[in-house]
């Protein structure tokens, strides 16, 4: 995205218009859009760039950076990929942003390893870049992290299921998110780690992308290799809802436990119905809000954000477990996202 060949005003033109078209960039505030860090009326620029724009975590994040900017005079540029693991859409916001003259960029990696680089530019230029939700690989990529601990998120739903069995024998069905992506790594390790077993014990194990419609396909196509599988551990909520519908196809929606991660509102309301058995909840209108605050502090003082914040993660049921301690859905419909 360097190269620095001229090109005809109307290849250019053409250029620009399907450059935004792709990654979704708009721009919120009131800045003159200069090409300093903060705009003409004084505004700090702050950009943020989340994996999508349709997924309901990143439609409440979004929200939250907003509300954050205007509670502190900033002005927010966001952009998104088209779908989850676009990383050449997210290098390419990166260097539109840096050029639009950003303070500080936020971002969800989609491909934790392959935005480093795009990443270690803008750091050489001085922009103050903080990940949300997703850590980088490695972490130090970034000036900080703030996000979940995932791996305690799964843990959470782990301990909760392996104490829910009550000494059943398990057959586990992992529904994961995708091939070397940190948060999904996370959970799912957590999951195994709070449960008490390892990849052996898992019978059955299918990427969705943490999307409904592949969830259930995923636990179809578990459901035909593992008849009897009994827990079935989820990336997210939309990937356990995908899996209720397919084990209710199948009868087996009473018998079979799910649990799940995110703390959406649709989700914590399917805890509340008795389909998903407990949810671990995240918070991301707080990684948000603390995202544009530390950027706000850098432009204004030179203090850079350094570090991991855990911004929290709370486990949800109607169906307390001893020895686990959790908060039932009337909490979690309070303070849901989505």
């Amino acid at each position: 995205m360097s190269r620095t060949t001229r090109l005809p005003s109307s290849l250019l033109r053409v250029a620009a218009v399907t450059g935004v078209a792709a990654l979704t960039l708009t721009a919120c505030g009131s800045g003159s859009g200069s090409d300093s860090s903060s705009s003409g009326s004084g505004e700090v620029k702050v950009g943020l760039i989340t994996k999508t724009d349709t997924n309901p975590f990143f439609v409440k994040m979004k929200e939250g950076a907003e509300k954050a900017a205007k509670e502190n005079g900033a002005q927010l540029s966001t952009a998104a990929g088209k779908f989850d693991g676009d990383n050449a859409g997210q290098v390419t916001a990166i260097e539109n942003m840096v050029a639009a003259g950003v303070k500080g960029i936020l971002i969800t990696p989609s491909d934790s390893k392959a935005i480093v680089p795009a990443i270690q530019k803008a750091r050489a230029k001085g922009v103050l870049v903080i990940a949300l939700d997703t850590p980088t690989e490695p972490q130090s990529a970034v000036d900080a992290l703030f996000a979940t601990d995932n791996l305690k998120a799964g843990q959470l739903i782990g301990e909760y299921a392996k104490a829910a069995m009550k000494g059943k024998t398990a057959k586990i069905a992992a529904l994961d998110l995708a091939p070397g992506v940190s948060v999904g790594v996370q959970r799912h390790d957590g999951f195994l780690k709070g449960f008490g077993a390892t990849d052996k014990d898992v019978v059955c194990a299918q990427d969705t992308g943490g999307d409904q419609a592949k969830g259930q396909t995923a636990m179809e196509n578990c459901l035909q290799k593992s008849p009897d599988i009994n827990v079935v551990y989820t990336i997210n909520e939309p990937a356990a809802l995908g899996a209720y519908t397919a084990l209710k196809a199948k009868g087996r929606e009473k018998d079979v436990l799910i649990v799940s991660v995110d703390g959406g509102c649709t989700g914590t309301q399917a805890v509340k119905d008795g389909k998903i058995a407990a949810t671990s909840q995240q918070y991301p209108l707080k990684m948000a809000a603390e995202g544009v605050k530390a950027v706000v502090t850098y432009a204004k003082d030179g203090k850079k954000a350094s570090g991991y914040t855990d911004t929290g993660v709370t486990l949800i049921t109607d169906k307390a477990q001893d020895g686990v301690t959790s908060k039932d859905t009337g909490y979690g419909l309070e303070n849901c996202w989505g």
